[in-house]
């Protein structure tokens, strides 16, 4: 058998036929075929293989063959056919020919033990050196003369090709003959020459076989040099004569792809490329392959059924070959798929793996190297004949045989249809070999034209037979193989499922599912594989819960062997005969033949079983099976269902370029009636003549001349809605959503993203190749206003300039994007966002789409969104939009499904009542079909559905589209001659078309403008629709209709173009539009009565105008089987509706007597809104005649009535105008009869008819007018209505299956085609699944196919995906919104963005202005600084004028007794009024926090990243303080940068003091003094970095902080030198920080005098500033007076913004500085400029930020127990001291709002807690009686009085109330009393300064704790009021007691014991007491 040559043909016809086929295949230019890979396992344990005989020992004749490949590899490169090393090889493991059943296992082959220290690493020879061609295809290897290159292969590395020189002596001929016996052979690693024996080479280069080595078994390829020099691999090299030269000379027509170099594509997954017409094939597809490479392998490496890259033209047909070669029978071999990876019979098929390259794939076999990865698993135990085979192996054994896919290499002789092959195609010549008889089936001649059904045979469980002769009427379809495979699932998935264990149900079981599935379809139904995957589920789990409840094994449930013939029969028998059972003993392949035959043999009036189900029942085999599917329908649509969108649209496309329509376009040339159809309206032209039907307004049977009708244009303003650009609640709310996921990210801590760095925002966005959708896009861009927003464009040029912002995906699109990445990197401070809009659209990768050259515009969404520069780019933000998200989410996603915002779903919107529109998309219309109303919005036109199926039997060959679409032609050309002249042809219109096109024609008739409806007609395939458009024009025109209405092709590729007259019209509509003005999108044609033929391969996104109407998507039907490819036809439906209009279920026409009563008399129960859903036809419509139409029109259901009288009048609904939202289009026209009316008439009709049928009710909806048909132009409302959809049968029974509530089941269907199930087990998505929920499930559940983009992100070996951290995913349902809402995204992202840039200042005028005496001295407010000697003689102005303190106590001066204040004040509110902020820019000058970030200021706050925070150090210094009378240790924290600012002894590195400049100093670069902040609570958001406010200069800055604050300051600012406080102060107020800061720095001041004098410095000479200043303090502002800027033409002058730096640098120059006390800056307000000139220097308070001169103020200390107000109690002693206190007004502080930390009040709790609930505790409670049983309070005794003090007035001092005659005196200090009492500060100190105060009688004393400065004597010189009050406050019970016999105070004031009070802290916290008492 082995070399025989029976039954070969002679080479000569064979090449002829070749040549033929080529030709033909070549000519059909529209066909770009897809690639197809062919895979086949490797086989380790492959049993011993017996030797070959008729070795002649001639001299081959190989040179010619290289020739001839050489030549042929680099001619004609342009067909590119890329074979690198092809995935599939035709692994020839010759294996054993003898087919006996022997078990025996193969006989290990022992091989000697390499030598000691060599190699042994697969790949490398012993010497170590690579021998893969990966790594050498690009080295110019040396070959001796004589020597050929071939590749070996080694079972460890299947996917490799190792390279060996081999002398050509020993190879073999093209015919398979003459090769030399032995071997002579070099290693091209290492060099080594001469091996003789094929073992000990194959050792050299460790192939470590396990069988015996053989040169024919081991060494496969040719290896040739394209004509780039790559090495890649060649043909096959034919070891079999039997493999003849018909196939040597086929395989010469691979010309292999030079351009795809080895390198990217090893052999794991690499694609095949090839051009139109030719199957893609390696150089080994047609090689000499083994008998059986006719078998396919459809192995569970896929999931064939769904990954649609099939190819469909193959390079030979079939039948062609059959023909030709009528002597050679052609084998199809087919394999057993029951088992993971089958390879098994023949053991190499050509696999189907997913045409995508993989680089580097890792699968553990080539097969698996994609698809269903669960699927590798063996299921079933090991069979007798499984030789060698483990259960885990995943390369399964030879005894297997290979499946078959429907086989059909064809030249373009036949539609692809005749092979809807699954995966891969048989590519090659079938060869004839000796098979038993039982194992075959021979395929009837002529079967297709016998019996016009191709049928299709599912694989089942089990070896299929071969397949010979017509092969190419049948199909082989693999849509149900992998349910048959149980997945091994880990326990958390099976306990997910409720599942014990995945091996549950046994062959008999599967078989009887089977059945029993096909037997419960429809008619109209075919096997859906995600239906039959639950039922599946469904039985696992019910034999689980038997198993669990009976405690039985699953045996116990098996069906015997003997049973199941029996129960199979009995399941089919109630099928009516549509489920025949065929039960053989021997093998399947006697079934399918019977089954065949009888189907070739059969009568065509016999009726024909839909399903045979052929069950084999042999006991060597078990049980196997495979259904037959000849249902003339449902063998039809699982053939097209196998393919993808573009391979059916070339599909059509062939046939109509081919003229196979023919006999279908000459059967449609007459009409129904059997007339001819041209001259039928030929003669209506003539009948006609010049004139046309009116165009609007009119009747159709009105006529008017062309000239007429193209000059009527519309008498009135029509009242259309042309949307103006809202944005609408949701759309803010997600825009929100979007915005809060970047701040996250922003957040997330992995660096990915630094918000704080951007100020600018920048986008691009990208859209599918769609000409509508670009100007769509666009004008939404120019309507919303984002460019000028962002700051992109002026408002003059954003119009023109918007193009350069959206870009389509074609081929221009590379230069675009290099120019947007140019601008990305060029603005590293612009932050882009680069919107994907429609990102389910094209997910090709670009790899795969430049092998397959497929259509070319794939994969370069992926070139553009996933290459590196986008990736990297650290400004650069990705956001896909899609409606349709689920190809996204596979487990391969790159984005995060934390990154993903989605859609806010209806019901959460907060109050959707106040939304006029509601959203309606594919959810409600599956639940409109429950409202019970007449005329459905989902329909199926089941007339057209008839018409279709007998047209489908007449013309089994063409695809049903190109069918479907004829005959919707013919519907509409009938329709539209039946209205218009030929009533006749009514009856042979189908009610749906009848209808619609009579709405479309007479709408405009009755309507003053001309308005009408738009109706979208959906023809994927662009030639198709190019013809229905020219049909549909003629047959208009030649009526007279191209007046009425518009026909337009809607082609992505082209623009809109619109008659002119139509132009005219709409332009007139709009009234105010230029002259040039055209339509480009589909809105513009809102109103214009117009059809619609939308093309091409996916609708994209566009939106439709408000009035469109109707959808026919009646040619959308099985070939849509993916839940995004049926979603998206019916998304173009989706719209926003008003409220009205939608409904709850009702039921329809079911009146009971109840209902009757209710209806006919009450009027207030119900409170559904009644509007009829759908709109109802003109009264016109009745005329149709049929009850279909009658129906159309009948209202919803009788529950109607129950709105009668009382509720209609209320029912006036808001009008609707100006609410289109975004991307939402309604269809709204103006009902010009209120609805009260109809609603009255309809109550009224429909209560009189006391048993509503159908005839009443439609009576009844002609009181229901649409829009423009009455004659009253009142403006009433408008209601927006859902459209009508017309849907195939298939769609509609997907999308109406609600079955028990379940989602409708296109939900359950595999998401995208590019996608694939995980496992056949998986839970069910469940109906209420958020779109969060159903994407983790399709996360968990699907994974991408091998030419998604996604592919390459698989997982690392960490087990962790690469997620893009800047990616971000919106999705949404279509015609939502997200356009408007991504926009206004982009908006408050920039907004965000300035926000960060921007500061809230306090912006608050000064307060008590009134009280100032305004001091006759001034000087020249030109003046820089103050002169000594004129501002000594101003006088101090004591009031505060610091807004922040609006609510102290006014200081008492001369003026203050003056102002009347007013008593209304009496309701002090105990809330602190908001203060008054404004937002401004940070210059360039501003001080910043923590969140800033930027090149030039980041070693100023972060530390070099290689120190740690221990290398600033800590010391301790300490000093005496008079006023604490102890020593005081602070702690400094230095880091080594700032060091020298310090002196440290020499020994130890002992700190001695900090270093200070000179009053003489004068250096430009530095300021003078120290700068003291301290801060509390603001580690972050204190504004302590001064880097920029400093321009950048040396200074020395200290921060002040609290011990325990210490480390998170130190967290923040590394760099920053800190001085922490003792511990004590840790709860001290700010009085503590500043009196700290103030002994420290005059301590130091010592310190450096006594150091600088040492050196000969005088003491006076050491300067004594510091400035101390707050941590909010953020910008600097200089004012000028007289220069009059632009900025301000106001009178005041203007302001610039200056930095710190020129402000102390300014005011350190002050001439004779060292006399001035404290100098400070104004608080800045909004008014500083506007105000009139003020004098350049006051003499008055200071405060935030000022210079402070520690020497002059050595005695006048702050008082460190203090809280608040310690800076004017401060002030106040300075200036009593007589020293001078002076603010420069030229210069202001800003200081900015910050919400967190600083001198916050403490929350007062009580010490111990009794319960966590506990009421707020008052002020006036912060005191009590000494010894008291009350509450105790945990706070600090000076802070519980001095708040006590600001809100006790009433209580202390009642007289002192609004009476500022008559203050309280404080002696020494400023309390805060509250803002109704005065206080008059007098100083007790000896030459102090005092106001005068003669004459004045005080109404109160206040005493706090006062010195030995204070005597009876000085209180003796004050007079009070009778009745005044007096407060000693005292630090305990003893000093009071002291005080009051001090100062002999009981002589004036009366006291008495309850008086006594404490503070309310327990006594460990130090409580202060004071005693209360009247003035006698």
């Amino acid at each position: 058998m082995g070399n025989s040559y029976a039954g070969q043909l002679k080479s000569a016809r064979f090449e002829e036929a070749l040549h033929n086929s080529i030709e033909a295949s070549l000519r059909c230019s529209s066909v770009v075929p897809r690639p197809i890979f062919s895979q086949l396992y490797l086989d380790p344990d492959q049993p011993p293989f017996l030797p070959e005989g008729n070795h002649e020992n001639v001299k081959p004749k190989v040179e010619e063959l290289d020739k001839e490949l050489v030549h042929r590899y680099s001619q004609n490169g342009n067909l590119d056919f890329s074979t690198n090393q092809a995935v599939n090889e035709m692994e020839d493991e010759e294996e054993d020919e003898d087919l006996s059943d022997s078990s025996s296992p193969p006989i290990p082959y022992s091989q000697k033990p390499a030598p000691e220290g060599s190699c042994t690493t697969d790949g490398f020879c012993q010497a170590g050196k690579d021998l893969r061609l990966v790594s050498l295809c690009m080295e110019q290897i040396d070959i001796p003369a004589g020597f050929l290159l071939v590749g070996a292969k080694s079972p460890n590395l299947p996917e490799h090709i190792l390279v060996c020189a081999v002398d050509k002596r020993f190879l073999p001929d093209d015919h398979g003959k003459n090769a030399l016996l032995g071997f002579s052979g070099n290693c091209i690693g290492c060099g080594e020459r001469g091996f003789r024996y094929f073992t000990e080479f194959s050792n050299h280069i460790n192939l470590k076989l396990t069988t015996q080595p053989k040169k024919q078994k081991h060494l496969k390829y040719y290896l040739v040099r394209s004509s780039q020099g790559v090495l890649s691999k060649g043909p096959l090299i034919c070891w079999k004569e039997c493999r003849s030269r018909q196939s040597s000379a086929a395989s010469l027509s691979a010309k292999p792809n030079p351009s795809v170099s080895p390198s990217t594509t090893p052999e794991g997954g690499s694609a095949n490329g090839y051009k139109s017409g030719f199957t893609q094939t390696d150089s080994s597809v047609f090689s000499p392959a083994k008998p059986s490479s006719a078998a396919v392998n459809l192995s569970g490496t896929q999931d064939p059924a769904r990954t649609k890259n099939v190819v469909k033209p193959l390079a030979l047909s079939v039948q062609l070959v059959g023909k030709a070669f009528a002597a050679a029978p052609l084998s199809l071999r087919a394999t057993d798929v029951a088992n993971g990876n089958a390879n098994g019979g023949r053991n190499n098929a050509l696999s189907s793996t997913v045409s995508r390259p993989v680089p580097h794939s890792t699968s553990p076999s080539p097969g698996c190297a994609a698809g269903d990865q669960a699927s590798m698993s063996s299921s079933g135990p090991p069979k007798k004949r499984h030789r060698g085979w483990s259960p885990g192996s995943p390369v399964p054994p030879p005894g297997l045989a290979v499946p078959v896919p429907a086989i059909r290499p064809s030249t373009r002789t036949e539609p692809l249809l005749s092979v809807p092959v699954p995966q891969s195609m048989l590519t090659g010549i079938l060869q004839p070999q000796p098979i038993p008889a039982g194992e075959t089936v021979i395929v009837p001649e002529n079967l297709l034209n016998n019996s016009g059904v191709r049928p299709v045979i599912l694989i089942g469980y089990g070896t299929l037979p071969y397949f010979y002769g017509n092969v190419g009427d049948i199909v082989v379809s693999p849509l149900l193989v992998n349910c048959y495979k149980i997945p091994q699932l880990e326990n958390k998935d099976l306990d997910l499922l409720g599942l014990s264990s995945s091996q549950l149900l046994s062959v008999e079981n599967m078989i009887l599912l089977t059945i029993q599935y096909l037997v419960q379809l429809g008619p109209d139904q075919i096997p859906l594989r995600e239906e039959f995957e639950q039922i599946m589920l469904k039985a696992m789990q019910e034999f689980t819960l038997r198993e669990t409840s009976l405690q039985m094994s699953a045996q116990c449930i098996s069906v015997s062997p003997g049973q199941l013939p029996w129960l199979a029969r009995l399941i089919a028998s109630v099928s009516r005969d549509l489920v025949h059972v065929v039960v053989t003993q021997n093998s399947l392949a006697e079934g399918i033949s019977e089954t065949l035959r009888s189907l070739n043999e059969m009568k065509h009036q016999q009726k024909l079983p839909d399903y045979v189900v052929a069950i084999c029942t042999s006991k060597i085999r078990g049980n196997e099976f495979c259904v037959v599917v000849l249902g003339q329908y449902q063998s039809r649509a699982l053939a097209e269902s196998m393919l993808t969108t573009s391979e059916f649209l070339k599909e059509i496309s062939y046939e109509l370029i081919t003229g196979k329509v023919s006999f279908l376009a000459s059967h449609f040339k007459n009409t129904s009636l059997g007339d001819d159809l041209d001259k039928l309206l030929e003669k209506m032209l003539q009948q006609r003549g010049e004139s046309v039907i009116i165009p609007f307004n009119g009747d159709v049977s009105e006529c008017v001349s062309s000239q007429e009708a193209i000059a009527m244009v519309s008498t009135q303003e029509p009242d259309l809605d042309v949307d103006t650009f809202h944005i609408y609640q949701p759309q803010l709310t997600v825009a929100r959503k979007l915005l809060s996921q970047v701040c996250a990210i922003a957040d997330s801590g992995n660096q990915s993203l630094d918000l704080g760095h951007f100020s600018k925002v920048d986008f691009i966005v990208i859209v599918p190749r769609s000409e509508v959708l670009v100007q769509q896009t666009l004008q939404r861009i120019r309507q919303s206003g984002v460019l000028v927003d962002l700051g992109l464009e002026d408002n003059g040029t954003a119009y023109q300039r918007a193009e350069k912002y959206v870009v389509r995906l074609d081929n221009e699109i590379q230069t675009k994007f290099e120019v947007f990445m140019r601008r990305v990197k060029q603005n590293p401070y612009t932050l882009f966002v680069l919107v994907h809009d429609n990102a389910h659209v094209d997910l090709t990768s670009a790899i795969s789409s430049s092998l397959s050259h497929g259509e070319p515009n794939h994969g370069l969404a992926d070139r553009v969104i996933n290459c590196r520069e986008v990736l990297e780019a650290f400004n650069l933000l990705v956001l896909q939009v899609s409606s349709f998200p689920y190809a996204l989410q596979t487990q391969q996603s790159r984005i995060s499904s934390s990154n993903e915002v989605h859609w806010i779903q209806s019901d959460t919107v907060g109050d959707t009542a106040s939304e006029d529109k509601l959203y309606f998309g594919l959810n409600e219309y599956s639940k409109s079909l429950q409202w019970g109303v007449t005329s459905p919005l989902l329909r199926c036109d089941e007339t057209f559905e008839k018409m279709v199926n007998t047209l489908l039997e007449r013309y089994p060959r063409l695809h049903s589209m190109v069918i479907r679409c004829y005959l919707l032609i013919q519907q509409y050309s009938q329709a539209l001659m039946a209205l218009t002249t030929m009533a006749s042809l009514r009856d042979h219109s189908t009610p749906e078309t009848l209808s619609i096109m009579d709405d479309l024609i007479t709408s405009p008739g009755k309507d003053k403008n001309g308005c009408g409806h738009m109706l979208v007609i959906r023809v994927p395939s662009v030639q198709l629709a190019m013809l229905a458009k020219e049909r549909l024009q003629e047959v208009r025109d030649k009526l007279g209709l191209q007046y009425r209405f518009e026909i337009l092709l809607g082609n992505p590729a082209s623009e809109l173009t619109v008659a002119k007259h139509f132009v005219t019209r709409l332009k007139a509509w709009r009234g105010n539009e230029q002259d040039d003005w055209i339509p480009r999108t589909y809105q513009d044609l809102e109103g214009l009565p117009c059809i619609v033929i939308l093309t091409g391969k996916d609708p994209l996104g566009e939106t439709f105008p408000r009035s469109l109407k109707y959808c026919d998507l009646r040619l959308i039907d099985s070939s849509y089987l993916t839940r995004t490819a049926l979603e998206q036809e019916v998304g173009l439906a989706c719209c926003y509706v008003s409220k009205e209009a939608i409904r709850g279920p009702i039921v329809a026409l079911d009146l009971s007597e109840k209902e009757q009563e209710k209806a006919n008399g009450s009027e207030n129960d119900s409170d559904e809104l009644l509007i009829d859903l759908d709109r109802p036809q003109s009264n016109s419509s009745a005329v149709t005649g049929t009850s279909g139409s009658l129906a159309d029109n009948g209202v919803s259901s009788s529950s109607a009535a129950d709105k009668s009288q009382k509720q209609a009048p209320s029912l006036n609904f808001q009008t609707v105008a100006h609410s289109s939202v975004d991307e939402g289009t309604y269809s709204s026209f103006t009902a010009r009869e209120t609805l009260k009316q109809e609603c009255d008439s309809l109550g009224s009709q429909m209560a009189s008819s006391t048993t509503p049928k159908l005839s009443s009710l439609s009576s009844v909806s002609q009181t229901f007018q649409w829009p423009a048909q009455s004659a009253k132009d009142s403006k009433a409302l408008r209601v927006a209505l859902p459209r009508i959809v017309i849907l195939s049968k298939a769609a509609y029974c997907l999308l109406s299956s609600q079955k028990n509530g379940n989602l409708p089941s296109s939900s359950s269907l595999l998401p995208h085609a590019d996608v694939s199930w995980l496992s056949s087990l998986r839970p069910l998505l469940h109906k209420d699944m958020s779109s969060e929920e159903q994407s983790l499930y399709y996360r968990q559940w699907t994974t991408a196919r091998q030419h998604h983009a996604d592919f390459s992100n698989q997982a690392e070996a960490s087990g962790t995906r690469t997620f893009h951290p800047r990616r971000l995913l919106l999705t949404g349902p279509p015609q939502v919104g997200k356009t408007g809402s991504y926009l206004q995204f982009l908006r408050i992202l920039f907004r965000m963005l300035i926000r960060l840039l921007e500061v809230d200042v306090y912006d608050e005028e000064e307060i008590n202005t009134n009280h100032t005496e305004h001091s006759e001295i001034t000087q020249s407010s030109n003046d820089h600084w103050p002169d000594i000697e004129i501002f000594s003689k101003i006088s101090f102005d004591l009031s505060v004028h610091d807004p922040k303190y609006r609510n102290i106590s006014p200081v008492y001066t001369e003026q203050l007794s003056r102002v009347k204040q007013e008593t209304s004040k009496e309701t002090k509110s105990e809330e602190p009024k908001k203060r008054e902020t404004v937002s401004m820019m940070l210059t360039k000058y501003a001080a910043y926090n923590t969140f800033h970030h930027c090149e030039q200021c980041h070693q100023y706050m972060d530390i070099n990243p290689a120190a740690q925070v221990s290398d600033s150090t800590l010391h301790a210094f300490t000093f005496s303080s008079s006023m604490l009378g102890e020593e005081v240790q602070l702690h400094f924290i230095i880091p080594k940068s700032k060091e020298n600012h310090f002196v440290f002894s020499k020994q130890g590195k002992h700190l001695e003091s900090m270093r200070l400049p000179l009053v003489s100093d004068k250096n430009l670069n530095a300021v003078k003094s120290p700068i003291f902040t301290p801060s509390s609570g603001r580690h972050e958001h204190g504004l302590l970095n001064l880097y920029h406010a400093m321009e950048g200069i040396s200074h020395l800055h200290l921060l002040v902080v609290k011990e325990y604050e210490m480390p998170l300051y130190r967290k923040y600012w590394p760099n920053h030198i800190m001085l922490v406080l003792p511990g004590m102060f840790n709860n001290a107020g700010v009085g503590a920080a500043r009196f700290l800061i103030k002994e420290l720095s005059y301590h130091n001041l010592e310190l450096e005098r006594n150091r600088l004098e040492e050196l000969g410095v005088k003491r006076q000479c050491v300067w004594p500033f510091i400035v101390v200043m707050d941590d909010s303090c953020v910008l600097w502002n200089m004012h000028s007076l007289h220069e009059q800027s632009s900025q301000s033409l106001e009178p005041g002058g203007f302001s610039k913004n200056v930095s710190l730096k020129s402000v102390l640098q300014h005011i350190e120059a002050t001439p004779k500085i060292v006399h001035y006390a404290i100098l400070g800056v104004q608080k800045w307000n909004s008014k500083l400029n506007t105000r009139k000139a003020k004098a350049p220097f006051s003499r008055c308070h200071v405060r935030d930020f000022i210079l402070l001169n520690i020497d002059l103020t050595q005695n006048v200390q702050y008082d460190l127990n203090r809280y608040f107000c310690e800076d004017v109690d401060f002030n106040l002693r300075t200036n009593s001291s007589g020293l001078l206190i002076c603010r420069f007004n030229n210069f202001s502080v800003m200081k900015k709002h910050i919400q967190v930390g600083g001198q916050k009040d403490f929350v007062v709790k009580p010490k111990i807690m009794v319960s966590d609930s506990v009421a707020p505790i008052m002020p006036l409670q912060y005191v009590c009686a000494p010894d008291s049983e009350h509450t105790l309070l945990a706070a600090p005794s000076q802070f519980l009085l001095e708040k006590f003090l600001q809100h006790a007035t009433y209580k202390l001092f009642p007289k002192a109330i609004h009476n500022f005659k008559n203050p309280v005196l404080a002696i020494d200090c400023y309390l805060n009393i509250g803002l109704e009492v005065a206080i008059c500060y007098i100083s007790s100190r000896p030459h102090s300064v005092n106001v005068n105060c003669e004459g004045v009688f005080f109404s109160g004393l206040l005493l706090y704790l006062c010195d030995s400065f204070v005597g009876a004597d000085l209180l003796k010189r004050f007079r009070f009021l009778k009745g005044a009050t007096l407060c000693v406050i005292c630090q305990d019970r003893s000093s009071l007691r002291q005080t009051i016999v001090r100062l002999e105070l009981e002589d004036e004031w009366q006291f008495r014991l309850r008086d006594e009070f404490q503070t309310a802290n327990s006594s460990d916290d130090e409580p202060l007491y004071f005693l209360t008492g009247r003035h006698i």
